[in-house]
Parts: C-alpha cells; structure tokens; sequence
C-alpha cells in the first residue's frame, strides 16, 4: 500500500501501521480514511498529503 506525506510537516501516513491514535486499524488504505481526519502531528487535513511510494 502506498505512503503519503503532510505536505506541511512532514508526517507519514503508513497504512500497514494505521493510526493507533486516531483509532484507525492497521491495514486501512488512506482513501478509506474517515473525511474529517487529519494529521495527527499538525492538525492538517487529508488535501494536504502526497503519495510518497509503496
């Protein structure tokens, strides 16, 4: 599954890993991310990441 990268801090979205934080579960792809999630470092929403690979 593809990475992606805050744009504006640099934080990785890592499916594999998900975000315990956010009770999101490991395995979960970013398009099935919930709408209003955000970056768990700087609060930015999902328009502001990138794919950074595989």
């Amino acid at each position: 599954m593809q990475k992606y990268e805050c744009k504006v801090c640099g934080y990785v979205y890592n499916p594999a890993q998900g975000d315990p934080d956010s009770k999101i579960a490991p395995g979960t792809a970013f398009a099935a991310l919930p709408a209003d999630w955000v970056c768990p470092v700087c609060g930015a929403g999902k328009d502001q990441f990138e794919v950074i690979g595989d």
